[in-house]
């Protein structure tokens, strides 16, 4: 900074020096400006430190940072100020020279250093001065000046000198970036230098190198974002096809399933039609036949009335003679295999489609998810476009209102209902037939291999389980963890004892399942309702009239219900078969071996749907499903 000369008039300006001066050019004021944090700088300098930015505007002093661009208004105070610092009579000079140099406006000429005047043409690196024409003629001349150095016009020739041995500079160490005089090259011996011009050539060269690198990385950089939103936009269209295919998806099964339900209420009601027009016609011929009674009553009532012997005796011979029978009401009620076969279907379909959902649901987080088996749709009721029985035939409509006609069609009936049906459903008849301690002694005979055609696919429900119960293997496997597994909420689970139930629940026929126990101790395996407790005490298998076990404890075997015990014989089995008779009313649970060993038989009269269960308690229990 050019040291200033305070006019005697203002001996008061020389101490503000440093106040008025730039913190980025450490020059005096220059078209000062204020900053909203109170911070004077040159409009320039502030201009070039925020050149380029689009946000995140700071102070160059204090780091205070502003919302937007601030709006730079001149600091006219200050202005004057510098101005009587640099004396009236230069302050426009060195303005203009100071706007010159920072704002890359034209430069001040190079004046000669030996006459002072006449500005410099050449300048001589030897010499280390400038020379006008006049001045420079020496060195065109004289042969004494011919091996000097000449260039055009420079200023600073001192800061183009050696600090240490005052000499030009003539090389240049790439190695510590810096010029350096021939006599330095002696301390950077071991250090690449190269001449000024060959160094600037390479930087030049190296310069432009980078420069084209940047623009080519530019370009990359280009088509990458160009890249990336077509990406974007392909991949925003992609998952919009695959909405609108998995939304065609969902409305194809809702038609199904809409479809299902019109087919299956149309069958019930074309029952329900069926056995409302035989009760149409029953009450037509009870009609006919309470008016034939009544007709009866009044011809007796008359013929009481006469008085003439003769005529009384005669009508009193005709009408005993008359006979009438008992009114009859023939049994009819809806054919209960059609009702239970749709019905049946029905809860067949809900299991299959609760089933895929929650498995999709629990495996979803899986890398590559297994899908599940899933058990085909029941197509026994859809496939029936007439339901089966009786049929109110037009020559039923025509059949005489007689008692006959009436015994007849109720045999018809009886005939149709005794129809067998497979085993897997179930039927009252086969109970009404035997009574239940024969059922129940026929079922306890049969081998195991006759009980596995009842077999029911069991798997576990995974919205009752416990925290700790944990179950793998596709929901068919069973075991105790030592930290809870932090299940999600659901009204179903279990939340005080280590339980969990089987997905499929049974209301009607047969059903046979086996467990297999890896370490037979401190488990149960039972059966309940699905309105049984799921927390607090009463919540344990057996343990209330909802649930129906056998549990093992330790070396000891009992049986549970209705928090009733009752100790069993020791049998080491290693899985254990249990058979549900819902229309018998008994559930038998037997160890699965070279024979077929009772362990404990329940009868009771269900009347809710009934859930396999099971109860872990020790961490080494495991209990799997075959």
């Amino acid at each position: 900074m050019a040291a200033l000369t305070p006019s005697p008039s203002e001996p008061g300006l020389a101490g503000l020096e440093e106040e008025l001066t730039c913190s980025i050019c450490l020059c005096l004021f220059n078209s000062p400006v204020t900053v909203p944090c109170g911070h004077n700088f040159c409009a320039s300098c502030l201009e070039l430190s925020w050149a380029g930015q689009l946000e995140d505007f700071s102070c160059p002093q204090c780091r205070a940072t502003f919302p937007g661009r601030p709006q730079l208004q001149k600091n006219t105070v200050l202005c004057r100020v510098v101005e009587q610092l640099r004396g009236r009579a230069g302050a426009e000079q060195e303005e203009e020279k100071e706007d010159a140099v920072g704002c890359g406006g034209e430069a001040t000429p190079v004046y000669c250093d030996s006459c002072r005047l006449a500005p410099a043409v050449q300048t001589c690196l030897t010499c280390t001065a400038s020379f006008c024409p006049e001045h420079l003629q020496p060195h065109r001349d004289s042969p004494a000046f011919r091996d000097h150095q000449l260039c055009p016009p420079l200023r600073d020739l001192q800061q183009r000198k050696c600090r240490q041995h005052n000499k030009i500079f003539e090389f240049f160490c790439s190695q510590h970036g810096s010029c350096i005089c021939s006599l330095c090259l002696l301390g950077h011996k071991l250090c690449h230098t190269s001449p000024l011009q060959l160094a600037k050539a390479n930087a030049e060269s190296a310069l432009k190198k980078k420069l084209m690198e940047l623009h080519n990385q530019s370009e990359r950089a280009a088509r990458a974002m160009s890249t990336v939103k077509t990406n974007q936009s392909q991949a925003a269209e992609a998952a919009s096809r695959k909405k609108d295919l998995i939304r065609s998806e969902f409305s194809e099964m809702k038609a199904l399933i809409e479809e299902r339900e019109n087919e299956t209420l149309k069958l019930i009601a074309d029952e329900e039609k069926r056995v409302c027009n035989k009760f149409d016609y029953i009450y037509g011929v009870l009609g006919s036949k309470k008016n034939e009674i009544q007709s009866l009553r009044d011809q007796i009532e008359m013929a009481l009335t006469e008085s003439d012997d003769i005529l009384f005796l005669k009508r009193a011979a005709a009408l005993q003679q008359t006979s009438t029978r008992d009114a009859f009401v023939p049994v009819i009620e809806m054919d209960q295999n059609l009702v239970h076969s749709t019905y049946q279907s029905i809860i067949n379909l809900k299991d299959v489609v609760k089933l895929a959902v929650t498995q999709c649901k629990e495996k979803k987080a899986e890398a590559k998810p297994t899908p599940g088996k899933t058990k085909p749709f029941p197509a026994a009721a859809s496939n029936k476009k007439k339901p089966p029985g009786p049929q109110h035939t037009q020559k039923e409509r025509n059949l005489p209102q007689s008692q006959a006609a009436l015994q007849a069609e109720a045999d018809t009936k009886e005939k149709k209902k005794s129809v067998k049906v497979a085993p897997t459903v179930g039927t009252v008849s086969a109970a009404a037939t035997t009574t239940a301690k024969e059922l129940l002694d026929s079922f306890l005979k049969k081998p195991r291999e006759e009980l596995l055609q009842y077999t029911a696919n069991i798997t576990l429900d995974y919205n009752t389980a416990h925290n700790k119960v944990m179950l793998s293997e596709k929901y068919t496997r069973m075991s105790v963890s030592d930290t809870p597994l932090n299940y999600g909420y659901h009204p179903q689970r279990f939340t005080d004892c280590s339980q969990v139930l089987g997905f499929q629940c049974f209301k009607r026929g047969i059903h046979y399942w086996e467990v297999e126990l890896q370490q037979n101790s401190f488990c149960g395996i039972g059966i309940c309702y699905g309105s049984m407790e799921r927390q607090g005490p009463d919540s344990r298998l057996g343990r209330n009239s909802s649930s129906w076990c056998i549990e093992w404890f330790n070396s000891k075997i009992s049986s549970w219900h209705n928090d009733v015990e009752k100790c069993l014989p020791n049998v080491k089995a290693t899985k254990i078969g249990v058979l549900l008779h819902c229309e018998g009313g008994f559930v038998i649970f037997m160890a699965v071996g070279e024979k077929h060993n009772l362990i404990y038989k329940f009868k009771a009269q269900f009347t809710e749907a009934l859930y396999p269960a099971f109860w872990l308690f020790s961490s080494g229990t495991v209990l799997t499903l075959c």
